[in-house]
C-alpha cells in the first residue's frame, strides 16, 4: 500500500493534518489504533486562535454550533479571576466549550469531505525509513500491511510510537502530582460557586453532564496509572469544598499527572511530531489540544509545499524552528502555572502560596495583566521570528481577520480568501500594483483591497501596504513601502524565500 502521507493518529492533530494536505491536493491515509474513536469528553475547549484557524477553512461555523462560548478561561485554578478573552482584537473573543470527542467527529467529517481514508483498529508496529520515504509496518483487522509512503507523521500521543521508533528523545520532568478528573450525568449545582471558590473546576457540558476537576491535598501524590472510583471523587470533593457536589453516574474517570515533555525534534528525516507526541504537560490552561492544532497547521501547507515540489530550500525545516520555540514556551508557561496550583496545597506553603494567589488576581484585574496573559494562553500573540533584521513589525505575527472593500465594492473578511489554504497576497493601496508578473499564480491568490472601515481595524495592527498572508495566517511579509520599484522587488524576493513557483520579477 502506497501514499505520499501516512498520517498515525486520528486525534484532533492527526485528523487536521489529514483535512489540510487532502485540501492541497496530497494523498494521505489515517491510522488509529483504536477500534472506535474516542467517546469521552477528554480535552475541553477550544481557544480563540484555534477557532480562527478553523474559520480561516470555513469550518467555524460547524464547531460553534456544537458547544457553547465563554468569555474567558482560568489561567489556572487556584486563581478564582479568570482571564478575559472579551478584550482580544478577534472576530472570536471567548472559549469555546467543546468535548475533545465532538472536536474529533467535526475533523472526522470533514476529513470524509475530503476523501481521506481513516483507518481505525490499525497499530504501527514497526517504522522505518530512507532517503526516498518511509515504510510503516501496519497491524489492522485483515492482518499486516506495509505501507510507503514519502512522510510519516507522528500524532500518536505522549507516548508516540512514531516518536520512539524514530529515536527521537523525549527529555523533560516525571510526574509529581496528579489530580482527577469526571464528567458526571448527575449533580447538584447548588454546590457549583462553592465548589469554585474552593479551587475546584466546574463546567456544564453538553447532554446534562458535568465535568469536575479535583485536587485533593491529601491524593495529589497518587500516581495516574491508579484508576478512580466514584468513591474517591466523592470524598476528595468532600475534604476540598465541604461537599460532594450531589456526583454520580459518572460518565468518564480519570487521573492525569504534571509530567511535562518536550521532543528534541519535531523532525526527523521522513518522520515529522505533531500534538502530544511532541510535547505533553499538565493540563492547565487548556493549552495542549489548541497547540497540536496549531501545529497540524503549521506543518500541513509546508509539507504539501514540499510534496508538490513548490517549497524553497528549507521550508520544511522551519516547521521545527517555529513549533518548537513555541512548544518550549507553552512546557514553560504550564510549569509555572502547575506550580501555581501545587504550592497552595503543600503544608510548607500553602499560607504563602494562598497570599501570592491573592496578589495574582489582583494584577489579572489590571487590562494590560490581563491582556498579556490572555494573549499567551489563547495563542493569538504566537509569532515566529523573521529571518533577518529589519522586517515588518508584522512579520511572523498571526494576520487578524480584518474587513476588505475591493476594487468593485464589495466587503469580505481576510479569512474568506484562505478557505482553500493558499497564500494571499494582499495588496492594500500602495504603489506597484498587486504582483501580476509572478509565476506560478496558482498558488497565491492576489486580493487588491482597502480596509473596509479605515481606523477601525485592530488597534495592534501596524500599517502596510501589501501583506503576504500564509496558509497557516501567520505573516510571511509586510512592507508599508509605497514606491513602485522598491515593492516589487521586496514582493519578488518575499515570493521567492517562501514558495519556489515564483521567480524575482
Amino acid at each position: 500500500m502506497t501514499t505520499e502521507v501516512l498520517v498515525v493518529g486520528a486525534g484532533p492533530a492527526g485528523l487536521l493534518l489529514a483535512c489540510e494536505l487532502a485540501l492541497a491536493g496530497v494523498r494521505t491515509r489515517v491510522v488509529d489504533k483504536r477500534a472506535q474513536a474516542h467517546r469521552e469528553s477528554r480535552a475541553l475547549n477550544l481557544h480563540p486562535r484555534s477557532i480562527e484557524l478553523m474559520d480561516m477553512r470555513g469550518l467555524a461555523g460547524r464547531f460553534l454550533a456544537a458547544g457553547r462560548t465563554v468569555p474567558g478561561w482560568q489561567f489556572t485554578a487556584s486563581l478564582k479571576r479568570p482571564l478575559d478573552f472579551t478584550v482580544l482584537d478577534t472576530r472570536h473573543p471567548y472559549a469555546l466549550l467543546l468535548a475533545q470527542s465532538r472536536t474529533e467527529a467535526l475533523l472526522a467529517e470533514r476529513a470524509r469531505e475530503l476523501g481521506v481514508p481513516v483507518h481505525r483498529g490499525c497499530e504501527v508496529v514497526a517504522l522505518r525509513q530512507d532517503p526516498g520515504g518511509a515504510e510503516a509496518d501496519v497491524d489492522g483487522p485483515g492482518g499486516r500491511v506495509t505501507v510507503r509512503a514519502a512522510y510519516v507523521a507522528g500524532c500518536d500521543g505522549g507516548r508516540s510510537f512514531v516518536r520512539e521508533a524514530a529515536g527521537i528523545g523525549f527529555p523533560g520532568t516525571p510526574e509529581s502530582m496528579t489530580a482527577i478528573v469526571g464528567d458526571f450525568a448527575a449533580a447538584d449545582h447548588a454546590d457549583n460557586e462553592r465548589a469554585r471558590r474552593h479551587g475546584v473546576l466546574v463546567a456544564r457540558l453538553e447532554a446534562g453532564l458535568t465535568r469536575f476537576v479535583v485536587m485533593d491535598p491529601a491524593r495529589i501524590r497518587v500516581p495516574s496509572t491508579e484508576p478512580v472510583t466514584l468513591e474517591e471523587f466523592r470524598t476528595s470533593l468532600r475534604q476540598v469544598c465541604g461537599t460532594d457536589c450531589g456526583i454520580g453516574r459518572p460518565r468518564w474517570l480519570s487521573r492525569f499527572g504534571n509530567a511535562t515533555r518536550l521532543a528534541e525534534t519535531y523532525r526527523r528525516g521522513r518522520i515529522l511530531l505533531a500534538g502530544d507526541a511532541a510535547h505533553v504537560h499538565f493540563p492547565v490552561g487548556a493549552q495542549g489540544l489548541n497547540t497540536g492544532l496549531q501545529d497540524a497547521m503549521n506543518l500541513g501547507w509546508k509539507l504539501a509545499a514540499t510534496l508538490r515540489g513548490r517549497a524553497p530550500a528549507g521550508l520544511l525545516d522551519t516547521y521545527h524552528e517555529e513549533r518548537h520555540r513555541t512548544g518550549r514556551e507553552l512546557t514553560d508557561l504550564t510549569r509555572a502555572q502547575t506550580l501555581l496550583v501545587e504550592l497552595p496545597l503543600t503544608a510548607p506553603y500553602g499560607a504563602a502560596a494562598g497570599l501570592l494567589c491573592e496578589l495574582l488576581d489582583t494584577l489579572i484585574g489590571l487590562p494590560e495583566v490581563n491582556r498579556h496573559l490572555a494573549g499567551r494562553l489563547s495563542a493569538l500573540d504566537t509569532a515566529y521570528p523573521p529571518a533577518g533584521s529589519g522586517a515588518h513589525p508584522l512579520t511572523g505575527r498571526r494576520m487578524p481577520d480584518i474587513a476588505l472593500t475591493t476594487a468593485g465594492g464589495t466587503t469580505t473578511r481576510l479569512y474568506e480568501h484562505l478557505r482553500d489554504g493558499r497564500f494571499v497576497l494582499l495588496h492594500l493601496g500602495g504603489g506597484g500594483g498587486p504582483a501580476d508578473r509572478a509565476h506560478g499564480a496558482a498558488h497565491v491568490r492576489t486580493v487588491q483591497a482597502l480596509p473596509a472601515a479605515p481606523g477601525e481595524e485592530p488597534s495592534s495592527l501596524p500599517a502596510a501596504t501589501e501583506v503576504l498572508v500564509r496558509p497557516d495566517g501567520h505573516v510571511a511579509w509586510a512592507t508599508g513601502t509605497t514606491r513602485p520599484r522598491d515593492l516589487r522587488a521586496e514582493r519578488a524576493r518575499a515570493l521567492a524565500r517562501w514558495t519556489s513557483a515564483y521567480g524575482a520579477a
